[in-house]
């Protein structure tokens, strides 16, 4: 089983890379290209170029989250070259979102992804549970007789009328005149 999936994803892997390292679309990129996959409908992403990402460590990204502007965000653009005194809250906003995504507060609430994990990890605690029992009902065999009290009663009774081991023993606690432990 592990096999089978460690094959799966080392096949995925290859067909990524051949695909990412094919002179073709390495060739498409350099010239500002976009390259199409036929087969998955994906672009591929030139890594050479500048990405924006919103980070805590990193507070200014290596480029705008807008990169094309519709007329409105221009005029916009062009009043910021103006006194800041003249905008207002909203246009000041604006211009914010224009060059960030989100704020360092949107980036600092509490994400909900805990509970992704905490599902995940019921699930597959559940899957083995489901497994366990299915071994325990379908794959091992019936137990046998002799974890049974009664035969177990029957052993050690067996045992203290052989003496076993009288001297360091549980025969040694064994008092055979009163017919009980010492």
């Amino acid at each position: 089983m592990l096999q089978l999936i460690a094959g799966r994803v080392g096949s995925l892997v290859a067909r990524r890379a051949t695909l990412a390292l094919s002179t073709s679309s390495a060739r498409m990129a350099s010239n500002g290209h976009r390259d199409v996959t036929s087969h998955e409908g994906t672009e591929a992403v030139d890594m050479s170029r500048p990405m924006y990402c919103d980070r805590l460590d990193t507070p200014l990204p290596d480029k705008l989250y807008k990169d094309k502007l519709s007329a409105a965000d221009k005029s916009l653009k062009e009043k910021e070259k103006g006194p800041w005194s003249q905008l207002t809250n909203e246009e000041k906003m604006a211009l914010y979102r224009l060059s960030f995504h989100q704020t360092y507060a949107e980036m600092n609430q509490p994400k909900s992804e805990w509970k992704t994990v905490v599902g995940g990890i019921f699930f597959f605690v559940g899957f083995t549970a489901l497994v366990v029992w299915w071994q325990r009902v379908f794959v091992y065999p019936p137990r046998p007789r002799t974890f049974d009290d009664e035969w177990q009663a029957k052993q050690l009774q067996r045992m203290l009328d052989m003496r076993i081991n009288p001297i360091e023993g549980f025969s040694s606690k064994w008092d055979y005149e009163k017919g009980q432990w010492k």
